[in-house]
């Protein structure tokens, strides 16, 4: 019993996967009785981390002066179209080159409502809450965000003049309670992760996977090379080790590859940020939740290739027009995208239809979401860690001692 408790949190969960998969096959349809576990377990922590994204922000964005919010804003978005841009274009690329649709043959398994797609227009007017009680009660993370920044601007304004002191230190009080909370919720990760492993393998098979088992493997070199590109340049930009960087980035990257939510993952991609990455507190607090909904590389990359590869399954042609099409509507629905597991349906249901792809492709990627939520969700989080290096050593807060330490 000891050895056990000596485990740490990542070889304890990749033995609750091993010992999932294994339960899903012997127990076939049975290991549907596990999924309350796993459902649990996901609540638990999606019903903190509204509270933790909402008072992060307010936190971070409450002790900036005015003139920094504005300087570190705009790099910020710079940051993010950089990365999501060479997500998409490797999608597109690796789409086109390895052509993971041809030759597959897959009936849809049933009829697929259509659901209307949404105007430029109104995706950005739903950006901003009509009442953040709802948008909180829905988990709207943009919504929650917009309200964040902006409670967090004003908090900001007010406190030069000694005005909202009491407030600021209210939010950090509560943060530190969430943060602890959320810590002891982690300690029943390995279970629940092994529970919803067991279910969906038992649910619906291992060789459900092998339909589309080459557009798995395409979205996994995808996400290699995306990773290696950005783990090198971030490496060349802070003047460090690569090899060093991909070994901090372990912790979040296991728990984001067997949760696929990153969500889920984010207290550890902040813990690690900073006590691994050397990231300060303040850009981290700042960059990390921003991130989490507004840098979906993994997202921008799968919708991108899914289209392709939906085309080449109905034998459809993409030119250069469409091609611009799907990279700019898979960074409009990465922005609209709750970030939970399923978000990437979502986005699909809102971009096929719009460059006249058949919704019944959907049905086809379906099958393999979970999967190559894996890979969606690995990419977001290391990203988004890597763009927290970045922000911070454009403002002299990376500190060295903690970024080349063992």
């Amino acid at each position: 019993m000891m050895k056990i408790k000596k485990l740490s949190m990542i070889k304890q969960i990749l033995i609750s996967m091993v010992i999932g998969i294994i339960a899903g096959i012997l127990l076939g349809e049975n290991a549907r009785s596990l999924k309350i576990i796993g459902d649990i377990f996901l609540r638990l922590i999606q019903m903190s981390v509204v509270i933790l994204i909402m008072g992060a922000v307010i936190e971070a964005v409450g002790n900036l002066d005015t003139k920094d919010l504005g300087r570190l804003g705009i790099k910020m978005i710079f940051w993010f179209m950089f990365f999501t841009t060479i997500a998409a274009t490797i999608g597109i690329g690796l789409g086109l080159l390895l052509k993971p649709g041809a030759g597959v043959l897959f009936e849809a398994s049933g009829p697929v409502v259509e659901q209307p797609t949404q105007e430029l227009s109104q995706i950005i007017v739903d950006f901003f809450p009509t009442n953040i009680i709802n948008s909180m009660a829905s988990g709207n993370m943009i919504q929650v965000i917009v309200f964040a920044v902006l409670f967090g601007t004003t908090l900001s304004t007010l406190r030069e003049k000694n005005m909202t002191n009491m407030i600021l230190d209210w939010v950090k009080d509560l943060n530190v309670v969430i943060i602890n909370m959320i810590s002891k919720i982690m300690v029943i990760a390995p279970i629940g992760i092994g529970a919803l492993l067991a279910y969906t393998t038992g649910t619906m098979g291992i060789g459900v996977i092998l339909p589309l088992m080459k557009f798995l493997i395409v979205f996994g070199i995808g996400t290699i090379i995306h990773l290696f590109i950005s783990v090198i340049f971030t490496a060349i930009y802070c003047k460090t080790s690569p090899i060093r960087i991909a070994r901090k980035l372990t912790n979040m990257t296991v728990m984001a590859f067997t949760t696929t939510s990153s969500a889920v993952t984010l207290p550890i991609k902040m813990k690690d940020s900073e006590t691994k990455l050397g990231v300060s507190s303040r850009i981290s607090n700042l960059v990390n939740p921003l991130a989490m909904t507004l840098n979906s590389n993994g997202l921008s990359m799968f919708l991108t290739l899914a289209c392709i590869t939906v085309a080449q399954i109905y034998k459809i042609e993409i030119d250069i027009p469409s091609i611009i099409k799907i990279v700019t509507l898979s960074t409009l629905a990465c922005l609209g995208t709750v970030v939970v597991p399923g978000g990437g349906l979502v986005a699909l249901a809102i971009v096929m239809p719009s460059i006249g792809l058949p919704l019944e492709g959907i049905v086809l990627i379906s099958g393999i979401d979970w999967f190559s939520g894996m890979f969606r969700t690995v990419l977001n989080v290391d990203t988004d860690a890597l763009i927290s290096m970045l922000m911070a050593k454009d403002t002299k807060e990376l500190n060295y001692d903690i970024l080349n330490s063992d």
